[in-house]
């Protein structure tokens, strides 16, 4: 194989591998919390989980394909390969704006005051934040935004001086939008309604309302991604 097909082959499993990381990551990355779903919920999280690692199967088989198949390729296919691989690998990672149904939640106070008169000013732990989305996740969201925040894997979520940045800015004040595109917002929507999240908000005085929305419009990941040095492997 020619050098500058060797460096070809090995940009484009750079970013494969990429996309295959990131979607294991997103699948196996769980804030440690006590469990204590029944039954019926464990076996439906296992259902989910076991349905996450068959496509991951399936990822890899077809990433199989596509090394095999872009290696046969000429150099002017080689590269229009590699940049259809890219444009494709930018909208895994969050990279670019995506469009499409869902459903939005928002996270609003339940009580302004307290028995005295005096306000209260409820917020958004990253624990809680963090427990909202895995369930998310786990309920099949494919992409999610807060505010104007995109979400990915390499997201973090954490406290700052007592607030709950995400990607390194602060969460907007209440009330908070999370916009969240899935295959099935239906069924996505009625797993929120009967989630422990609703519960866990409403002990810290707040609530959370899902709907059904068309055409939403979820913003690209601007920070710059952090990657670790790479290395041409030899044959």
């Amino acid at each position: 194989m020619k050098k500058q097909s060797k460096w070809m082959v090995s940009i484009i499993c750079m970013f494969i591998g990429f996309m295959v990381a990131v979607q294991f990551h997103t699948t196996t990355s769980q804030t440690e919390v006590r469990d204590t779903r029944d039954e019926w919920e464990v076996r439906e999280a296992l259902k989910v989980q076991q349905e996450k690692q068959q496509e991951l199967l399936t990822k890899l088989a077809s990433v199989d394909e596509t090394i095999e198949s872009y290696e046969k390729k000429s150099s002017k296919e080689q590269v229009d390969t590699l940049k259809e691989s890219i444009e494709t690998l930018e909208e895994k990672v969050g990279l670019t704006e995506v469009k499409g149904d869902g459903v939005e939640i928002t996270i609003s106070p339940i009580f302004l005051e307290n028995f005295s008169g005096e306000q209260i000013y409820p917020s958004i732990s990253p624990q809680l934040l963090s427990r909202l989305l895995n369930e998310l996740n786990t309920f099949g969201a494919d992409e999610i935004s807060i505010g104007n925040e995109r979400l990915t894997s390499l997201s973090p979520i954490r406290n700052v001086n007592g607030s709950t940045y995400v990607n390194n800015r602060p969460l907007p004040p209440l009330p908070v939008r999370i916009q969240v595109l899935a295959d099935n917002p239906g069924k996505l929507r009625d797993y929120i309604n009967t989630s422990q999240s609703i519960d866990m908000f409403g002990i810290e005085n707040l609530e959370l309302a899902a709907k059904l929305k068309k055409n939403m419009t979820l913003p690209k990941f601007d920070d710059p991604l952090h990657l670790e040095k790479l290395e041409e492997i030899g044959e």
